[in-house]
């Protein structure tokens, strides 16, 4: 965080609270912003729109976490309350704002999402300035690392210098010699295309042409035929839904489909889509590991109870989870539910002390007087002084002939470097 980071905001509360302890004598009020006893979260996720198929898992994430919450007893003995909004996409820059603003004025003491990078863009300035907590399961642009945001944005999904780098050595690994890069021109799909395309040149091979689209372009026939005319041997497709406009044409061209590479906006259940068998041994990256499958029956038993629906997809489910209940202990080991009290216990609450794996756990820990470190299902996440986790897993998957994909295996990396 290039003006104040998660590391100075936890100190100037620590010089605070000295003071008054200096001041008084005895017992030292709260350092932080009165907060009113109950955790109040709001949800800006993508209902409508290009990555609108990642919502179901992010929901059900979230709806699990604040149903574990709950069961446990809540936070400062009480029920977290929960507001979901609409986020759409970049192609609709007008909703995620309108969004952000009805959840402000509720009173939410922290946001969770936008999933996509560029929609978080149009209102972390909004979020933060407010002193509220922003935290996407999702966001994986490397310059949010150093976003402006006063230490009140996290995110518990890996920048994509991890990501980047992974794919990119999956494709030189694989044997191909002469790639070819399809890219979104977001935030997300520029920085991931500058990692994958530094690695792949790293590595020994040639990229032969990278081309860029704007965000919900539906019309991908020139940009296939530039792509094949330059002899490439295998594709990168950086995008989020486009990606179902991209493989047809590719498709259609006669690019082998075992050739094409994803990354964790396209990688989704494609079995309905004429193309699903043409994806046969296609590979894709995903951050996360191996979930537990005990965790996706439950969340996928809970979404169905909730919405009526089966959960098909479970990308982010765990990091969407993670993020709530490290929102749930900071808030309680502050002893204060204001967006200023979460922020500067999240880093606390993710890094040393006594390990603990569900809320229930973390809140006898802290009840006991103990400093809690939370390793999630997502993983060990652990903040850096930017909100990033320091360390991350990627999974890498392939697809049958039935467009689904399957774990291949999980490879773990620094997120931050």
């Amino acid at each position: 965080m290039t003006a104040f980071s998660k590391k100075k905001l936890a100190g100037a509360v620590a010089v605070v609270a000295a003071t008054a302890i200096a001041l008084s004598g005895c017992s030292a009020p709260s350092p932080y912003a009165a907060g009113d006893g109950v955790l109040k979260l709001g949800g800006v996720l993508p209902l409508t729109g290009a990555l609108a198929f990642l919502s179901p898992p992010e929901i059900a994430g979230v709806e699990l976490a604040i149903q574990d919450i709950n069961d446990a007893g809540g936070v400062l003995g009480k029920p977290v309350e929960w507001t979901l909004e609409d986020s759409s996409d970049g192609d609709h820059p007008e909703v995620a704002p309108a969004s952000a603003t009805k959840l402000l004025d509720a009173g939410v003491d922290a946001i969770v999402g936008a999933a996509a990078s560029g929609v978080t863009r149009l209102i972390i300035d909004q979020v933060t300035k407010s002193k509220t907590v922003q935290i996407s399961m999702s966001n994986t642009a490397p310059d949010l690392s150093t976003w402006d945001d006063g230490g009140y944005y996290f995110r518990t999904a890996p920048s994509d210098l991890l990501q980047g780098a992974i794919v990119g050595n999956q494709i030189v690994a694989d044997g191909h010699e002469n790639v070819a890069i399809i890219y979104q021109q977001t935030p997300y799909g520029e920085g991931l295309e500058a990692k994958a395309k530094a690695t792949i040149e790293a590595a020994g091979a040639t990229i032969v042409s990278d081309l860029s689209f704007p965000e919900a372009e539906t019309n991908f026939d020139t940009i296939v035929d530039q792509t094949v005319a330059s002899g490439a041997d295998s594709v990168l497709v950086i995008s989020y839904d486009e990606f179902k406009k991209a493989a047809a044409a590719l498709q259609k061209k006669g690019f082998p489909g075992k050739d094409i590479y994803l990354v964790d906006g396209n990688l989704a259940n494609y079995s309905a889509e004429s193309f699903a068998s043409y994806l046969e041994g296609a590979k894709g990256t995903l951050p996360g590991g191996k979930l537990d499958e005990a965790f996706k029956q439950r969340a996928a038993d809970l979404y169905k109870a909730n919405h009526g629906e089966e959960l098909t997809e479970f990308a982010y489910l765990a990091e969407s989870y993670d993020a709530v209940i490290l929102l749930a202990l900071a808030a309680e080991q502050a002893k204060n539910d204001s967006g200023e009290a979460i922020a500067a216990n999240m880093q606390s609450v993710s890094t040393g002390g006594t390990k603990v794996t569900d809320f229930a756990a973390g809140l006898a820990a802290i009840k006991a007087g103990e400093d809690v470190d939370y390793d999630g299902y997502s993983g060990p996440i652990e903040f850096d002084d930017n909100g990033d986790p320091t360390g991350a897993s990627i999974g890498i998957y392939q697809y049958g002939t039935d467009g689904t994909s399957t774990l291949l295996e999980v490879v773990a990396g620094n997120s931050v470097e």
